[in-house]
Parts: structure tokens; C-alpha cells; sequence
């Protein structure tokens, strides 16, 4: 009997030695694959040494922007990085970036596709996370006349202005008795999503005089937004190293699954909500369920769906976030923010706010919000393309 336990137990020692090892001969075989493969990209832009299997992941530092600036610095205005299997192209030279994206615009059209969009982008069939194709070009279709026409825009004009009015209030009361600090980021992301609900579905779910009667509704809303705008800015080791995604360590995926499905419920509500009231008006959902009724497979529930998913995910946080770095560059350089208020005084005056017709006659303000952008999303290519006698290849991530 004891001998059968001996035996039994140096079997499972030499199962687990094997399996050990095996890992270990799979990683060396992976290691040597990304080594020699990117030998035949003899032209890459340059960039610093990359490990093996993870490249330079663990060299990354905070603030990704500051850390890009020094790489630049060191060399030069383009260069590469590997994250993991991906191979990364950083462009911060103006040249180059109007050659990827002007002239070779629709080679560079694609995004890369993540774990984000699988579960919460329907399977990266929005026009945030679909390839550049007929697909593509339909949503794109859509998006042209039926929500950023010149007419819907036109119409909707008394919604923006009607929250922006809302925003410079709250602001005002905060401030009545003397300055005071502000999450400015909070106050404007509410004013965004705002905006962008009533444009999609005609309804406020924030702030004190929201449109939604059911409470918890709004609350379920609120929660679904937040939870899904953080996993948006969450990077999954799984898409830059692929076995891992057979782990799920951080339990990434089962709450992208569980997202993707909460605010998949909640959006049909709302197309069956606006279905059953047999009433048009000038909303988002109303206009493309008219649509839906010559169309139904052009204009289907997953396809308006998805593209109230794009609204939200592109329309909110990144408003936000472009509004809150303009500000901070803005006080960061007292001169600038002399001479916008000099000219906000000039061509706008002091007894109304500023309208959108202003904006051709601010040029300067144009430049300060240009600036505020920053950093662009990713763009993948399909093809091989030379920018500047530098090879980018296939398959790649361009920032």
C-alpha cells in the first residue's frame, strides 16, 4: 500500500515537472517566434530594447504621455514599442501624421480589436470597433444623415445649449460667495451624458430635474455608465499577451461579459419603450425605428443599439476629459488665458454667452481646444505602408 501511494505520488511530481517545463519550452519557442520575426522589419522606426514575450510592457511609466515625450526626445519623432505580441508605432511628428492619415486614410481606418469590444461593442461590429468595409461605411451612412446631418444638428441645438446653460449654473452657485474648487470633470461628464441621452432617447438622467419618473431606472443607468467608462479605460493583459486570456486573473472578461449584457438590456428597453408609444419625434432611437420599418435588416435593433453604444462611449467621457485638459492647460498658462478672455471680450461681449456661430470668430479658442485633444486613439492596419521611408508593417497599433 505504501509503495502505491510512493508511486502514485512521484507520478503526479513528474505531471507537474512536465507540465512546468512544457510552459517553459512553449514560452522559449514564442520568445524566439517574436525575435527572429520582427528581423524582417529591417526598417522599423526605432525604439528601446524590447524583452522577450512581454517586450516593453514592464518599462512603461506614469503619465503615458510624459513617458512618450522622453522616448521622442531620445528616438526621435517616430518610434516603436512592443506591448507584448503587438507592435506599437508612436507618430508625434506633424508630417507624418497627415501622411498616415490623409494619404493613406483608409488603410489606417481600422481599429484594433480588444476584449472591450468583443463583449460590450457586439462583438466589434460598431463603427467604433468594426474593420473599414461595406459594414463600416453603412454605420457611417447612418451616423451622416440621421444624427450629425446639418438638420438633426440644427434641431438639436436648443438641447445643448438648454444643458450647457444648466452647467454655468451649477457652476454659478458654487461659486456665489467666493472662489472655490470644482470637479470639473464630474460636472461636465453629467452635462454630456445629458446631452447625449436627450439626443438619443429625450430623456435627462442626471441631476435634480431629470426626465426619468422611474428612479431606480435612473440609478441603474447612472451605475451602468460609470461601471462601463472605467472597464473602457482598463488595459486586459490578455490583449497584449494572449495566454493569458485563458486565466482571466483579474476577472477582466466575466465583468465585461456581465456589463455587455446590463447595458444591452437597458438600451432595448428603451427601444421598446419609444417602439410602444407609437409617437415620432425628433430623437435618435424615434428616427431610426421609422427608418427600421422599410428596413428592417439595414436598420435592426442590435445596429441602433450599437450605435447609441458609440454615442456614449465616444460622446461622453472623452468630451469630458478634452474639456478638463484645456482647462488645466489654459491655467497652467496665464498669458494664454489672457489673451482668449481679450478676445472672448472683442467678438462676444459680456452681456450674453458665447454660441456656437462665435467659433469662426475665435480663432484663438479654436487652437486652445485643438491643443486639448492630445493623444489620438489607436489605428490598426491591415497592409503594409511606408510613411517617410520608415516601414510600417502589417498589423499594427499607430498612436
Amino acid at each position: 500500500m505504501g509503495d502505491e501511494t510512493q508511486q502514485s505520488e512521484q507520478k503526479q511530481k513528474f505531471s507537474m515537472a512536465l507540465l512546468y517545463y512544457g510552459f517553459v519550452v512553449v514560452l522559449f519557442l514564442y520568445s524566439l517566434k517574436v525575435l527572429f520575426g520582427s528581423r524582417k522589419f529591417r526598417n522599423l522606426p526605432p525604439g528601446p530594447f524590447a524583452y522577450p514575450i512581454v517586450g516593453n510592457l514592464l518599462q512603461l511609466e506614469q503619465p503615458f504621455h510624459r513617458y512618450f515625450t522622453r522616448l521622442s526626445k531620445k528616438h526621435g519623432k517616430v518610434f516603436s514599442l512592443w506591448f507584448g505580441n503587438r507592435l506599437i508605432i508612436v507618430a508625434s511628428d506633424l508630417p507624418v501624421v497627415q501622411e498616415c492619415f490623409t494619404k493613406n486614410d483608409t488603410v489606417l481606418a481600422n481599429r484594433p480589436h480588444f476584449l472591450l469590444g468583443k463583449h460590450i461593442s457586439y462583438n466589434n461590429s460598431t463603427i467604433l470597433h468594426s474593420c473599414y468595409g461595406e459594414h463600416w461605411r453603412h454605420l457611417r451612412r447612418i451616423l451622416s444623415l440621421e444624427v450629425v446631418s446639418t438638420h438633426r444638428l440644427n434641431a438639436s441645438y436648443e438641447i445643448r445649449r438648454d444643458e450647457l446653460t444648466k452647467l454655468l449654473q451649477k457652476l454659478a452657485r458654487f461659486s456665489r460667495n467666493d472662489f472655490t474648487k470644482v470637479d470639473l470633470k464630474s460636472m461636465v461628464m453629467e452635462t454630456s451624458l445629458n446631452t447625449m441621452m436627450r439626443l438619443v432617447s429625450g430623456k435627462r438622467f442626471y441631476g435634480d430635474d431629470c426626465d426619468v419618473s422611474d428612479v431606480e431606472k435612473a440609478k441603474e443607468f447612472r451605475g451602468i455608465l460609470r461601471e462601463m467608462v472605467s472597464l473602457a479605460g482598463v488595459n486586459n493583459r490578455g490583449d497584449f499577451l494572449p495566454f493569458l486570456r485563458w486565466f482571466d486573473l483579474d476577472n477582466l472578461e466575466k465583468r465585461l461579459k456581465n456589463i455587455g449584457k446590463r447595458i444591452d438590456a437597458f438600451l432595448q428597453s428603451l427601444i421598446d419603450e419609444i417602439r410602444a408609444s407609437n409617437k415620432t419625434t425628433n430623437t435618435m432611437i424615434s428616427q431610426l425605428l421609422v427608418q427600421q420599418r422599410t428596413q428592417p435588416e439595414q436598420y435592426s435593433d442590435q445596429i441602433i443599439k450599437g450605435l447609441c453604444m458609440s454615442m456614449l462611449l465616444a460622446g461622453t467621457d472623452t468630451s469630458a476629459l478634452t474639456l478638463e485638459w484645456g482647462m488645466a492647460n489654459l491655467l497652467n498658462h496665464p498669458e494664454v488665458l489672457k489673451r482668449a478672455k481679450e478676445e472672448l471680450d472683442t467678438h462676444v461681449g459680456s452681456d450674453r454667452l458665447v454660441d456656437e456661430s462665435d467659433m469662426s470668430k475665435l480663432p484663438y479658442e479654436e487652437i486652445d481646444m485643438t491643443e486639448a485633444k492630445g493623444i489620438t486613439i489607436s489605428r490598426q492596419n491591415p497592409l503594409e505602408v511606408m510613411c517617410k521611408a520608415r516601414q510600417i508593417p502589417a498589423i499594427m497599433d499607430l498612436y
